[in-house]
């Protein structure tokens, strides 16, 4: 049986608000071209290259404070699935070679860095699942 994260904990919180921020990076990737056919004033807008680099600058110090303040850089899978992560959402927002396949960069580079954050949050359980039965 799945046990919901502790949201009084400061790192679960931080995690989930990071994966929130891969979804939301997601969402706009996969979303974006039905709302651009619909509606061609928000395309003009959110389809602006700028609105990839905002997100980016949000996305990353995000990570990587919680990622740090977490310690979940200790864990190599955690640092691997995160750091590459970032870095395909880096290259696909700043390097213009890649802006031909920057939906795809961004979307496996979103689903790592949320994949990242969702093993950490899960080692956070998984810690307190074990210091728990300790004091029991």
């Amino acid at each position: 049986m799945a046990v919901a994260p502790n949201p009084d904990k400061p790192n679960t919180v931080m995690d989930l608000l990071a994966i929130a921020l891969s979804g939301l990076c997601l969402a706009h990737c996969l979303l974006l071209p039905f709302a651009i056919a619909a509606l061609p004033v928000l395309g003009q807008v959110a389809g602006s290259h700028v609105v990839h680099q905002v997100l980016i600058l949000v996305a990353a110090p995000l990570s990587i404070w919680t990622l740090s303040r977490s310690k979940g850089w200790r864990k190599p899978g955690v640092a691997v699935l995160a750091g590459l992560g970032l870095g395909l959402l880096t290259g696909a927002a700043f390097i213009p070679v890649l802006i031909a396949h920057e939906t795809l960069i961004s979307v496996v580079g979103a689903l790592m860095v949320a994949a990242a954050h969702y093993i950490n949050t899960q080692r956070h359980r998984d810690a307190d699942r074990a210091a728990k039965a300790l004091r029991v």
